[in-house]
C-alpha cells in the first residue's frame, strides 16, 4: 500500500513519464557499466562527464545517478574535487576475487552437472562449437565473447539465483582484465582443451570432474592476468 500511496495524486501521463525516466536510468547504468567492464573506459581513467553525456545521448543528472551506482558496485572511484574515476585494481585484489570466482565456478559445475536441462546442455554445446571454430580462426574477440557466455550459462545452468548473483558481482571488477590477455599458443591451447573438457563433463553429468575442472580453469586464468600486471610494473618501475 505504500507504493499506492506514493503514486497518489499523479494521472497516468505522470506515471508513465516515472517509469520511462527510470528505465532510461537503468539504460544509461548498462551501457556505462559495460564501457568500464569490458576495458572501454581503462582503469584510472576519469569519467569526462560531457562527453559521456554526448555519446549515451543522456543528461547529466541520469549519468550522475548512474555513476553513483557503479561507485557503490566498486567500478567508479568518487574522488573528492575530481569527479569520477575508472576503479584501479591491485594485485591482491584480483587474487582475491579470482579465489572466489574459482570457487563459485566450481560449485556452479557441480550444480548445473546435476541440474543443467537438457535444453541448457544442448545450448552450451553449440556456444562451445563457435568457440572452438573461433579458436581455429585466430579471432581472439570473438572467442573472448563466446567464453564468457559459456561460463554465464554453465553458471545460470546450475539453478541458484544468489549464486549467479553473487558470481556477477564478484565478476563486475575484472572482468575486462580478460581484454588484456592475448594468450600465447601453449596457453590458448590448454584453455581451448579445458573448455573441451567442460563440455565433456557436462554432457556426462560428471559432477566432481566439471567442478574440478573449472576452478582449475579459473586459477589460470588468474595467473596470466597476474603476470600480466607484475610485468606491467615492473616497467612502470624501470621508467621512474
Amino acid at each position: 500500500m505504500q507504493g499506492a500511496s506514493h503514486l497518489h495524486g499523479l494521472n497516468m501521463a505522470d506515471i508513465v513519464e516515472i517509469t520511462r525516466a527510470a528505465a532510461h536510468e537503468d539504460q544509461i547504468h548498462a551501457r556505462l557499466h559495460a564501457m568500464l567492464a569490458e576495458g572501454i573506459i581503462p582503469p584510472g581513467a576519469k569519467l569526462n562527464e560531457r562527453e559521456l553525456c554526448a555519446g549515451l545521448e543522456t543528461s547529466r543528472t541520469a549519468l550522475r545517478e548512474a555513476i553513483k551506482r557503479l561507485a557503490v558496485s566498486g567500478l567508479v572511484e568518487l574522488l573528492p574535487n575530481r569527479g569520477a574515476i575508472a576503479a584501479r585494481l591491485t594485485e591482491r585484489e584480483v587474487s582475491g576475487r579470482f579465489e572466489v570466482l574459482a570457487a563459485l565456478e566450481g560449485l556452479a559445475g557441480e550444480l548445473a552437472a546435476i541440474s543443467a536441462s537438457e535444453e541448457s546442455r544442448n545450448s552450451i554445446g553449440l556456444l562451445h562449437e563457435g568457440l572452438l571454430a573461433a579458436y581455429v580462426r585466430r579471432d581472439l574477440a570473438e572467442y573472448y565473447r563466446l567464453n564468457a557466455e559459456i561460463h554465464a550459462a554453465i553458471i545460470a545452468a546450475a539453478g541458484n539465483p544468489v549464486l549467479v548473483q553473487t558470481y556477477r558481482s564478484v565478476n563486475a571488477r575484472v572482468r575486462s582484465l580478460r581484454y588484456r590477455i592475448v594468450p600465447g599458443d601453449a596457453a590458448w591451447h590448454s584453455a581451448m582443451d579445458d573448455h573441451c573438457r567442460m563440455v565433456t563433463a557436462l554432457a556426462a553429468r560428471d559432477r566432481a570432474g566439471l567442478r574440478n575442472i573449472m576452478t582449475r580453469h579459473l586459477q589460470a586464468r588468474c595467473d596470466r592476468i597476474l603476470a600480466i600486471l607484475d610485468e606491467a610494473g615492473g616497467r612502470r618501475e624501470a621508467n621512474v
